[in-house]
């Protein structure tokens, strides 16, 4: 569990029916329950804009201009440089998540203080949250989703099979655009030759590096602008340490004054202490401010070279760019130039060198044909055992005859192939399917499981998959609907089984589910309708008792539905 993300907190402001309230998790099983339409769901909703979900202004309280939502994450060393790579910091093991809508519906994002685009918090999601909605069974339901779900069980061996698989399938297609390209430009293969060559030599004189021009830009604009810059400088140096009026200085006595008094009174030790850090912060400016200042010297010979390397870097992208301009363009050439010699030996070989590659296209081929097998081999291999691990879960949530059976099928590798059944992902269908009884009809899942069973199949799924999946939050929003009496009972066992492995936060209306919950919340409406902070409650004790009562009977003080409430309350205890 200790090598898993988990979900400390979130934040929510003006989110439909509640105005503001802040939610603390903790590892294991998280229950939240309530009235219908007190906003229970509603802490879902922000969660899921916080991981790039859909922004709407409908979800904007009414009255108000904007919401909020954000979410604390604590991340394990080895989840960092997935995240980093996204373009996420990740500050001593904690990510911070915000995201705000405005009533015309207009959207940001900040993560550890950056903005970012929803696409980003998206892909950030995948490595943080699983979500599990009440629409959930309609993607599962999706062959796309049912391969997805078996390849996160089969984990890294698939993945690495996957990985050779996709680089044979990215060699061959780069081949073939070679081979394409050479016959195109067959006829006019000296004038290609002599436009290559042109670059190559174009490119060559003038060098230029990634990123140059906008660096370029900004030294221009400081040499430049040297005296003004002088003068700024001078007048924030001269105001933080002149001896008599300088900011430094002023801090200094106002801190000796604190400190002669600290000692009567605690809160004057925290202004004291304040003070300290703000004078340690100016005095660190200040050597970079002076070293700054010494720097600042006027140089027109360099600001006339960097003004004609700038005219030649803009000829140049002018000349042999067609589709960006900047350091977009820059790295699009560079990028262009690193793969000119093959593109030259390719117009020099001539119908030889369509030869030699139409050659080492049928070796890819080859290569691609065998990882595409093995890729199937090993997803068969896979499926029989999530087939056989979800079933006897399955078993145990009152299914006790039905079985999952994963189907993988695959073209004939050994009749001739359409390159249309080579995709990004394989040549594989998976298509899963319920069998009620021992050799009765294979019936697909999307069609042979009522709402309740559904549910049930997707949470055994997750069961199993989530002992090698590295997802560290699951999240059900009331997936346990049309469940109820001793399947609710094992669907709450589950769920704690789940919570074994990974965090696992539960919206349900169910008291068979929510007494296996290690944390409770209830969430309630004030009179006027809306749910405040107070109204987002952790109930422990007799309180608990109390609200699995009221989700048992209606009635919190009923005696009997009180009685039952504890003994469910026991079984989590029991095991």
């Amino acid at each position: 569990m200790s090598e898993r993300t988990f979900l400390e907190e979130i934040n929510i402001k003006n989110i439909g029916v509640i105005t503001q309230a802040t939610v603390e998790f903790n590892k294991g099983l998280t229950v939240l329950t309530g009235e219908t339409g007190a906003g229970k769901t509603m802490v879902l909703t922000a969660l899921n804009l916080v991981l790039g979900g859909k922004s709407e202004s409908s979800l904007v309280r009414s009255g108000e201009e904007r919401l909020t939502a954000s979410a604390l994450f604590s991340i394990p060393k080895k989840k960092v440089s997935a995240l980093e790579a996204i373009g996420i910091e990740v500050e001593d093991g904690a990510l911070s998540i915000s995201r705000s809508v405005t009533r015309d519906g207009k959207s940001k994002a900040v993560a550890s203080g950056v903005s970012v685009s929803a696409g980003v918090l998206s892909e950030v999601s995948d490595h943080l949250i699983e979500i599990h909605g009440q629409s959930s069974g309609l993607n599962i339901a999706k062959g796309s989703k049912q391969r997805e779900l078996l390849d996160r069980y089969a984990g890294a061996p698939l993945q690495m099979v996957l990985n050779n698989y996709q680089d044979c399938l990215a060699q061959y297609v780069q081949i073939k655009e070679r081979i394409k390209e050479l016959k195109k430009s067959a006829a006019s293969r000296e004038e290609s030759l002599a436009s290559l060559k042109a670059f190559s030599e174009s490119f060559g004189k003038l060098k230029p590096i990634a990123d140059e021009l906008s660096s370029i830009d900004n030294e221009i604009s400081r040499l430049s602008s040297v005296e003004e810059l002088r003068v700024a400088v001078s007048q924030a140096v001269e105001v933080l340490e002149n001896d008599d009026t300088g900011v430094i200085s002023a801090l200094g006595l106002a801190k000796k004054s604190l400190d002669g008094v600290k000692g009567k009174d605690s809160r004057v030790e925290k202004f004291s202490d304040d003070f300290n850090e703000a004078f340690f912060v100016l005095a660190d400016v200040m050597p970079n401010l002076t070293s700054y200042l010494q720097s600042l010297e006027a140089d027109p010979d360099r600001l006339d070279f960097l003004q004609e390397r700038k005219a030649a870097l803009t000829a140049f992208i002018k000349k042999w760019s067609t589709t960006t301009e900047g350091d977009d363009a820059l790295k699009e050439l560079i990028q262009r130039h690193s793969t000119i010699a093959s593109s030259l030996e390719d117009l020099s070989g001539g119908d030889q060198r369509i030869l030699e590659l139409e050659k080492e296209l049928s070796g890819v081929k080859k290569s691609l044909l065998a990882s595409a097998i093995n890729l199937t081999k090993n997803r068969r291999e896979a499926a029989k055992r999530l087939s056989s691990n979800v079933s006897e879960e399955m078993h145990s949530l009152s299914m006790p005859q039905t079985n999952l059976i994963i189907d993988v099928s695959s073209p004939d590798y050994d009749s001739a192939l359409k390159e249309s059944d080579f995709t990004a992902v394989g040549c594989d269908n998976v298509s899963m399917y319920l069998q009620t009884h021992k050799d009765g009809q294979l019936v697909s899942l999307a069609k042979g499981a009522s709402g309740g069973e559904m549910s049930r199949v997707m949470l055994a799924l997750e069961v199993v998959i989530a002992a090698s999946n590295p997802v560290g939050t699951y999240i059900f929003d009331e997936v346990d609907s049309g469940v109820g009496g001793a399947a609710a009972i094992e669907v709450g066992r589950r769920l704690h089984t789940l919570s074994k492995n990974a965090q696992v936060i539960v919206v349900t209306h169910l008291p068979q589910v929510a007494a296996w919950g290690d944390q409770h919340y209830v969430v309630e409406k004030s009179i006027d309708g809306t749910v405040i902070s107070s109204g987002v409650t952790s109930v422990q004790g007799e309180d608990r008792i109390s609200e699995i009562a009221r989700m048992l009977a209606g009635l919190q003080d009923s005696s009997s539905a009180k009685e039952h409430a504890a003994e469910l309350l026991n079984m989590r205890l029991e095991g």
